[in-house]
């Protein structure tokens, strides 16, 4: 495990930064942008999510408060929005957010969504759902939901919600704790008996892997693992098949975690960060416990924390980001980079950091050199990043 380093690089190299960070804070010393940027669109609605058509220059895109899927031509910068995508609830947090390809597109043109919507008391939760991608029509056909995140709940917040397909072809999502308070052992990230605070796993058509690793048990049949917050980072190490997550914590206690199957990833009776208004530790220290799975990097109590979103391993050719990870930071501002050799990991020099942009997604086309960057704003660009 690695704690987060106070460092800020400048146009002299690296310096020591004095003090802890607040989580709107900015740097001490911002760093020179070391980076060429260029909009790819503008305008876009609160963006969250990104994902590449393997077999074409586009992406689809989804727009969390209006609710809006479109494809994205990357070349020449235009946005069609698709018609189809089902009712969500964009009160708070919820909205469109996650979206992913089925891995054999567009042989199977299925679109994956994540999503939140209510029942008929007004309570929402984090919905799965896909439908086919008809590109020439732009419409999504034949939607069907897959599952609903159990239980429902009258809050709006922690809806976790990134979905992603694992190298052995079974979908991933990841699900929020719904900002429940009652820290403890009895704390529904805890609890085997509801979705909340997990990473599910399906079939691509929706049912459950029959070697999940809680089916029989009194346990909810998709669990893979549990003990997260409110994970809204997911992507697969290109190299190792491992699932990689980020994780928010209470105050500052931010996590990348390696999933393990059937794991408990501590979250609230384990935890590096301390409850709001209070230097209170919100749980035990995770390495003193035999029975939690360690983050492979955190941010401890009093560090400024960071709130960390989509993520991604960068596939191009430039040698000095071979085998990084770019993970968007929200309040900090910056697109956040790290050198990972094996589970070792060192946050090196951030990106982005004098857009004052709160980064939301990253992906890393297999096929280009550069990241795609969501920024999450009422009128937001979607920018494209390459080394100066």
């Amino acid at each position: 495990m690695h704690r987060r380093q106070y460092l800020a690089v400048s146009g002299m190299g690296i310096v020591g930064l004095t003090g802890c960070l607040g989580p709107d804070s900015e740097p001490a010393v911002k760093p020179t942008r070391s980076e060429s940027v260029e909009t790819v669109l503008d305008g876009l609605s609160n963006p969250w999510a990104i994902a590449v058509l393997p077999d074409d220059f586009r992406f689809v895109i989804t727009e969390r408060d209006v609710g809006r899927l479109s494809l994205v031509d990357r070349d020449n910068g235009t946005a069609t929005q698709v018609s189809g995508i089902p009712e969500v609830d964009s009160a708070g947090q919820g909205g469109l957010l996650d979206v992913t390809v089925h891995p054999e597109f567009p042989t199977e043109p299925w679109l994956y969504l994540t999503y939140a919507a209510a029942n008929n008391d007004g309570e929402t939760t984090t919905h799965l759902a896909r439908g086919r991608l008809n590109r020439e029509d732009k419409a999504l056909t034949d939607v069907e939901i897959l599952y609903r995140a159990e239980p429902f709940f009258d809050r709006s917040n922690h809806y976790g919600s990134r979905v992603t397909f694992g190298p052995d072809g079974l979908l991933y999502m990841t699900v929020g704790d719904r900002q429940r308070k009652d820290f403890g052992p009895d704390h529904v990230s805890q609890d085997l008996a509801n979705d909340l605070g997990t990473a599910l796993r399906f079939e691509p058509d929706g049912s459950i892997p029959e070697d999940n690793p809680f089916v029989d048990d009194e346990a909810r049949d998709g669990i893979y693992c549990y003990g997260l917050r409110n994970s809204q980072g997911l992507t697969v190490h290109p190299e190792t098949g491992e699932l990689w997550v980020s994780d928010h914590g209470e105050r500052d206690g931010d996590e990348l975690v390696i999933l393990e199957e059937g794991g408990n990833h501590g979250w609230p009776i384990a935890h590096y960060g301390c409850r709001y208004g209070t230097g209170a530790p919100v749980g035990d220290r995770p390495e003193e416990r035999e029975d939690v799975v360690d983050p492979v990097y955190y941010w401890e109590c009093g560090s400024g924390g960071f709130p960390p979103a989509g993520m991604t391993f960068y596939k191009g050719d430039h040698d000095e980001w071979q085998g990084d990870l770019f993970v968007g930071n929200l309040a900090g501002q910056y697109l956040g980079r790290f050198s990972v050799d094996g589970r070792e990991v060192e946050e090196v020099e951030p990106l982005l950091v004098d857009g004052e942009w709160r980064i939301r997604d990253v992906v890393s086309p297999p096929e280009s050199d550069a990241l795609f960057v969501a920024v999450d704003a009422d009128s937001a660009p979607l920018l494209r990043v390459e080394p100066s």
